[in-house]
């Protein structure tokens, strides 16, 4: 029986993580710590989680727990990891990785020391159903990459009295920024990683109600980024990601090849089967010999899923490895996310990896 211990019961952790855990054959929901003693203990009622600890400290120091899902938000992640592997359990870490690549460094560092132990950081789920046919068309039919551009938007215009949510606070959130990460973390499937970044970025908002406080509070994260830089395959990026375009579509990305071009949008009507959390997007393609675009449907077996938990268990079971996601590529878009604010603040291009 590989009993788990859940930190922090927030949507995700109540939605997914505990409900996909239990559905996997030799799980037991062994505790729960949440932010309040209280908060705990209506999880596990929800759940009938059978002990609730008054702090993450109690309940890493149990000795019956094999492995923790860590739920919280980015700013107790790395503390949490490294002081999980040092308690001999496994780790199921929330994205984004960390507050920053060091963070995530250290968490990778970490891992390392303990080879035995299993350590994922849940994906980024919005391209999942998608991701088997778009690195399909990648191979076959786009040549070279000449552009990978990508615009990720709320389709909101500007609301200065919405409270400040936990994402634009730099104290929770660190340098995440919007869905940058999110969408980063996609092209890494597809296209592998970039090679440099050039970044510019805008706060409208520049400040918000802090409901904890009371007290209005300046905005230190991006509400408006562009980034271009090279990929590390060849060709270029060029990423757009706001929450002020109104009327902008929600997600339009081209990847345009030396032999092809392919589009993917969102589209509430497509009726490929989505994942948990995942996109509605509708894939269309364009050769030299074409006058008009084709759709690409997803062929049934080319559709992915939401396997963040059967993932994580049969990996301590030994039955596969961790690749949504691992350390590595967890570390590599905090990079990516911490050299976009390095540019924006400098002004210069900042090439990747960082050193």
């Amino acid at each position: 029986m590989i009993n788990v211990g859940f930190i922090g019961a927030g949507a995700n952790t109540k939605n997914a993580h505990i409900p996909k855990l239990l559905e996997q054959k030799g799980v037991n929901a062994f505790g729960v710590a949440n932010r309040t003693y209280k908060s705990g203990e209506i999880a596990a009622n929800e759940f009938d989680i059978e002990n609730v600890y008054n702090s993450w400290e109690d309940l890493l120091d149990e000795d019956s727990i094999d492995a923790v899902c860590i739920g919280t938000w980015p700013y107790m992640h790395s503390i949490l990891t490294i002081r999980a592997l040092e308690m001999n359990k496994h780790v199921l870490c929330e994205a984004r990785m960390a507050m920053n690549s060091f963070e995530a460094e250290q968490m990778f560092e970490a891992s390392k020391n303990y080879p035995n132990l299993i350590t994922q950081i849940v994906p980024a789920p919005h391209t999942l159903p998608y991701d088997n046919t778009i690195k399909k068309w990648i191979n076959s039919e786009m040549g070279d990459l000449i552009l990978f551009d990508v615009r990720c938007t709320t389709n909101e215009f500007p609301n200065f009295s919405k409270a400040m949510h936990w994402r634009e606070n730099r104290d929770l959130s660190g340098n995440n920024i919007m869905h940058m990460g999110i969408f980063y973390e996609a092209a890494m499937r597809w296209l592998g990683t970039a090679s440099s970044v050039s970044a510019h970025s805008n706060i409208v908002v520049k400040k918000r109600l802090d409901e904890n406080t009371g007290e209005m509070r300046e905005i230190s994260i991006p509400d408006h980024l562009e980034a271009i830089g090279d990929m590390s395959c060849g060709g270029s990026f060029h990423m757009t990601h706001s929450t002020l375009l109104g009327g902008a579509p929600i997600v339009d990305i081209y990847i345009y090849g030396t032999e092809g071009t392919l589009h993917i949008f969102d589209d509430n009507e497509v009726k490929t089967k989505q994942a948990y959390n995942s996109s509605k997007l509708r894939l269309e393609s364009i050769k030299p010999n074409q006058n008009r675009w084709k759709e690409l449907a997803p062929r049934k077996s080319d559709v992915g899923g939401w396997r963040v938990e059967e993932e994580f268990i049969n990996a301590i079971k030994g039955k596969e490895k961790i690749t949504h996601t691992n350390f590595s590529d967890g570390l590599k878009y905090m990079q990516f996310t911490d050299a976009l604010r390095m540019s924006w603040e400098s002004g210069n291009k900042i090439n990747l990896p960082l050193n």
